[in-house]
């Protein structure tokens, strides 16, 4: 599947190259009037916005910054294929509508294409991504530009315009398709997009730098299916925007001031006749799935990607900064030691705009605490991550049936804090079947900051024990530690890890049930990266000598 990339996304026809986006969508208007394609793949993009750069000497090409990032590889992803057939294998009778529900987000230039001939968007038959194949090309771009930059901003923010209900215009009068950005084109700008595009116009509009431009993909509602293929309802599988918005961020700060975070100077956005422009923004795109960037660099070949090692261990160091940063603090707000036990509370805050973690539901954070007395000998610990990717004491690693709870006090090594969501199917059982899901029997992700959760509509409440828990709120999580010091002697050390893994173990090993090519490669590829599926958030020490400085 490696080959040569571009033999993939361009044919040869009489003697020009066209990209398989213009030779699949090329239609004759009226009086023989040639209409623009409706999508192009990314190549046609790359050449006049890449090769930018800010004089301090940071790359801020567009192209080279997207492509090993989870937009440009959204129809690579093994964990999403093997997620699809997982859910086909399970609701044999509804493939067509999962494979059409699940290419919206993943492959949705394809999708679209399809929509429009009247056919439901398919996957399966797309993987492998057949060179000249002018749908595969679509579909092997994932979320590209051509995509995002024609989104209209009608309707956005609407229940309308979620699971990927975005909207796309026709073209004009003129046979052209608008394609939106920040800025005002110049009309030399205009021509050369139209000659390297086949007729695409930009059009100044600035919302897609609001958060309801995202708010179209990243708000999934999923229809829940019983054993028999019957529907059961919608279920909020992802819903950031909707936890954003009913946050203190929603008046302050949207969702690309941290995903596509603005270069500072004035600056180009195109090599070919560019001018400095303000705010530009970067398209490096970290969220949470530092992860999966070391998979697809380490499969490379496999996968077919197209990205260089180096650009993806680049976003993978990009994405774990940003998490490192920007999404959580912690805190020890008292340590004593009283009647032989120590006593202590970690505070842990969210600085993220939506729930921490957030989105896809396999994402978990959680405390790893530990005592340690005054030889520096081990007393307690809960939460260590083994090189499998499981936490031991937690309930749901070692069980498929069961689920760690919600703590506000935790005394004993096998209970562990873990912010996480947990699915439940029609008769109560904990499922990872996104369509076996119809409620969330526990969901005490880390609210952010004005988060209200007695206010909070039932698409994204919390659930299970915090929702009493007095001290789990819009202001973060305080934990009560009572840890019984038996013979140690001090003083004694507490250690507070806040850890993050982006496919929990229990989400990878329950793919093991499912005999197919996609989940069998997925799980391979897990348990040889499962040593590196978690990351440090924060980290806090203090002591009971009072004179230590940590």
């Amino acid at each position: 599947m490696g080959g040569n990339r571009m033999a993939k996304r361009s044919l040869c026809l009489g003697g020009a190259a066209l990209s398989a986006g213009m030779i699949a969508a090329l239609v004759s208007g009226a009086a023989g009037q040639v209409v623009a394609p409706r999508f192009q793949t990314s190549d046609r993009c790359m050449p006049c916005h890449n090769n930018l750069s800010t004089r301090g000497g940071e790359d801020i090409s567009m192209g080279l910054a997207w492509r090993p990032t989870m937009m440009a590889n959204a129809a690579r992803d093994p964990y999403w294929q093997a997620s699809v057939r997982r859910e086909s294998m399970e609701h044999p009778g509804a493939q067509g509508g999962i494979e059409d529900e699940c290419s919206i987000c993943h492959m949705p230039m394809a999708r679209h294409e399809a929509a429009g001939a009247g056919r439901k968007g398919a996957v399966f038959a797309h993987l492998g991504f057949v060179p000249g194949n002018p749908q595969d090309a679509l579909a092997e771009d994932g979320v590209s530009c051509a995509l995002c930059h024609q989104i209209s901003r009608d309707k956005l923010g609407t229940r309308e315009t979620f699971v990927g209900r975005f909207i796309i215009g026709g073209p004009s009068a003129a046979g052209e398709r608008e394609i939106f950005g920040p800025y005002a084109p110049e009309a030399g700008h205009a021509r050369v997009m139209a000659s390297s595009t086949g007729g695409f116009r930009p059009v100044e509009s600035p919302h897609l730098g609001e958060s309801e431009a995202c708010a179209s993909c990243h708000t999934l509602y999923t229809h829940s299916l019983g054993p028999g293929g019957e529907d059961l309802g919608e279920f909020p599988e992802q819903v950031p925007y909707e936890e954003w918005a009913h946050s203190a961020y929603r008046k302050v700060l949207g969702c690309q001031a941290c995903h596509m975070p603005a270069v500072k100077e004035e600056t180009a956005v195109s090599s070919v006749l560019g001018v400095p422009r303000s705010r530009v923004s970067r398209h490096t795109f970290p969220g949470g799935n530092f992860f999966m960037n070391g998979i697809l660099n380490r499969n490379r070949y496999e996968l077919g990607v197209e990205a260089s090692p180096d650009e993806f261990a680049a976003s993978a160091q990009k994405t774990l900064a940003q998490l490192q940063s920007e999404s959580a603090r912690i805190a020890v707000s008292s340590l004593e030691v009283r009647s032989g036990r120590l006593e202590a509370e970690v505070a842990v805050e969210n600085l993220a705009g939506h729930k921490l973690p957030t989105a896809y539901p396999s994402r978990r954070v959680w405390l790893h605490v530990t005592v340690r007395d005054g030889g520096n000998r081990k007393v307690f610990e809960s939460g260590a991550v083994d090189p499998s990717g499981r936490i031991p004491d937690n309930d749901n690693d070692a069980d498929a049936s069961r689920y760690e709870p919600h703590y506000t006090e935790i005394r004993s090594a096998g209970e562990v804090q873990i912010y996480e969501p947990i699915l439940g199917d029609g008769g109560g059982a904990v499922t990872t079947g996104l369509l076996r899901a119809v409620r969330y029997l526990k969901d005490n992700r880390i609210l952010p900051r004005g988060f209200d959760k007695q206010k909070a509509g039932k698409t994204i409440a919390v659930a299970g024990r915090a929702l009493e828990d007095p001290d789990f709120t819009g202001s973060g999580d305080r934990v009560r530690y009572s840890v019984d010091l038996g013979n140690a002697k001090g003083p004694f050390t507490l250690e507070a890890e806040l850890l993050y893994q982006p496919i929990g173990f229990r989400w990878a090993v329950n793919l093991k049930d499912f005999d197919a090519e996609e989940p069998r490669r997925f799980v391979r590829y897990y348990e040889a990266a499962a040593g590196s599926s978690s990351a440090l958030l924060a980290r806090v020490k203090m002591g009971t000598d009072r004179n230590k400085i940590f």
